[in-house]
């Protein structure tokens, strides 16, 4: 085994999250892919994140959702997850959130 490949088994997921988002910046689904889990997952790590990137000084920073029908951008939204609709449209044809530490 390679040293890089030792490392990645050592890493638990959060850490290795963390390590791929502070190189670039990444939507749930590009992450569940590149470590191996569910999308769902992902969010329940990035709630996690957000709170212990504080402990390391950095921050997880959330590119917002915009609707791609009316342009409303989800400028104040809190929560990691991706809402189902647009508040001023009401479609569900967003641009995901993308995700980065730093």
């Amino acid at each position: 085994m390679k040293k890089e490949e030792l490392q990645d088994h050592i890493q638990t997921v959060r850490q290795r999250m963390i390590d791929l988002l502070s190189k670039r910046e990444m939507s749930a689904r590009e992450l569940s892919q590149e470590i191996g889990i569910r999308e769902k997952e992902v969010y329940d790590h990035l709630s996690h994140i957000a709170r212990s990137a504080v402990a390391q000084r950095k921050k997880l920073i959330i590119q917002p959702c915009r609707c791609l029908v009316c342009g409303y951008v989800f400028e104040n939204r809190k929560r990691v997850t991706p809402p189902g609709r647009c508040p001023r449209c009401k479609k569900s044809h967003l641009q995901r959130p993308t995700y980065w530490v730093s």
